[in-house]
């Protein structure tokens, strides 16, 4: 995904939606079937949140946006776990609420969290054409 640096202004997921696509668009041949997207550095919310912005962008994307389900599906089941029996549970209905987000966002349809306060310039608001 193309998110700003550490140090870089906080973007809404539209806007690293829109670069990422835009990218994608530049790069990928068509014929290549899926792009599947490690969270990279990202919590699972805002990966999540960022591929959900990325699906639900109404331009021609000729491949299936997912993701190697890694974070997004783990850090907070393992948390939840924290290696302990009587936490099984639990982990196993954290982890089937992330594997339901994931899902939701693969299809432009997930509806959690917020991106309240966040530069929203789009791509388009700069003159840019895909």
């Amino acid at each position: 995904m193309v998110t700003p640096g550490s140090e870089g202004p906080k973007v809404t997921p539209e806007v690293i939606a829109e670069y990422t696509v835009a990218a994608l668009r530049r790069t990928v041949p068509p014929a290549v079937p899926g792009i599947v997207f490690l969270s990279g550095g990202q919590s699972e919310e805002e990966a999540t949140l960022n591929l959900d912005a990325m699906n639900k962008l109404e331009v021609l994307k000729p491949w299936t946006l997912s993701f190697s389900f890694g974070r997004a599906l783990q850090q907070s089941t393992l948390k939840t776990w924290s290696g302990k029996e009587e936490n099984v549970g639990k982990a196993q209905e954290v982890l089937l609420g992330r594997c339901k987000a994931n899902s939701q966002a693969t299809l432009g349809k997930y509806g959690g969290g917020s991106g309240g306060g966040l530069a929203s310039e789009s791509l388009y608001e700069k003159g840019y054409k895909y």
